[in-house]
Order: structure tokens, then C-alpha cells, then sequence
């Protein structure tokens, strides 16, 4: 859930797949972990790069072999609570791959329930590097919680990796 900040910090995706493991390292340390970093990473470096929705599953597939093949509508009704990167990772996706917008990918995440803030982070993390947005109103909302040094940490990260388009919207 912490990694997607690689997918937009590196710019070719073995160096992203590196990095996303030594982030995964320090926290999981163990093979599951680390692939769902890297799954991850990489997704939102495809989606950053404009990759559409097709190819982004088809490699993540072929890369990890995770299966995408299903909709957040069949998930849903089984979904529990599970803390493995198995369990979370792919879910997560597809809460993305079936989504309109960020905000739907977030809301589709949080609707399979379980540990929700992992998925929506993990879909938003894509969602956010796909969509290139984030409504306004969110970004207030999120404004009010951080302390204005984390605040300027985020802005410093956009300034430096992000979407141009968000940018303007976090200042």
C-alpha cells in the first residue's frame, strides 16, 4: 500500500521493479511481498506512462501471474478480510481495472470490505497515475488531516514525479 510513489519516481520499469522490492523488503520480506510491490509499482508505472487498461492487466498477468480476468462485482459477494499480498494485491487492481474515475476505483475498493484502506490505497496509487486526477474536494479533505510539514512533503513529491496536471490543484 506504500509503494506506489516508486511507480511514478523511476523512469523504466526494471528500475521500478528494483526499487519496489527494496521497499518490500524492509516490510514483508518474503516472495509474496515483494512480488505485490512490484505488481503494484508497476502498474502505476504503466498507467503513468499511458498504457490503457488492457495492456496494464495483460502485463501484470504475464509478469506476476495474478489473475485479472474477474470483476469487482464477482469478488464482491466472497470477499473477507485478508492480509496477503495474494489475497489483496490482485483485488485491488481490479478494483482499479473495472473503475471510471479515481474516486470509483477508491469507491470500488472499499466496497469489497476487508482491510479496505490497503485496497483503496493500492487503487487509488493506479487510479491516480491513470486517470491523471484527483477531484479537488478530495484533495482539500486531505489537506485538513496532514500537518503542513507532510503537506509540503506531498507537494514537493508532485513538484518533483507527479502528474503535471495535479500540480496546480494541490498548491
Amino acid at each position: 500500500m506504500r509503494v506506489s510513489p516508486v511507480g511514478f519516481a523511476f523512469d523504466d520499469d526494471h528500475t521500478v521493479l528494483r526499487e519496489a522490492a527494496k521497499t518490500a523488503e524492509i516490510t514483508h520480506n518474503h516472495p509474496e511481498g515483494i512480488k505485490g510491490a512490484q505488481a503494484i509499482a508497476l502498474a502505476v508505472f504503466l498507467a503513468k506512462n499511458g498504457e490503457d487498461k488492457p495492456s496494464i492487466r495483460k502485463r501484470i498477468q504475464e509478469t506476476f501471474g495474478y489473475d485479472l480476468s474477474r470483476t469487482i462485482d464477482e469478488i464482491r459477494p466472497g470477499y473477507a478480510f485478508n492480509i496477503s499480498c495474494r489475497g489483496t494485491v490482485p483485488e485491488a487492481i481490479i478494483a482499479f481495472l473495472d473503475s471510471v474515475s479515481f474516486e470509483d476505483a477508491v469507491r470500488n475498493a472499499i466496497s469489497l470490505g476487508g482491510d479496505s484502506d490497503t485496497l483503496a490505497c493500492i487503487a487509488g496509487g493506479i487510479a491516480e497515475a491513470y486517470y491523471r486526477e484527483v477531484p479537488t474536494v478530495i484533495l482539500r479533505e486531505v489537506r485538513t488531516h496532514l500537518t503542513p510539514h507532510l503537506w509540503s512533503l506531498a507537494v514537493g513529491f508532485y513538484q518533483q514525479f507527479g502528474i503535471p496536471e495535479l500540480i496546480e490543484k494541490i498548491g
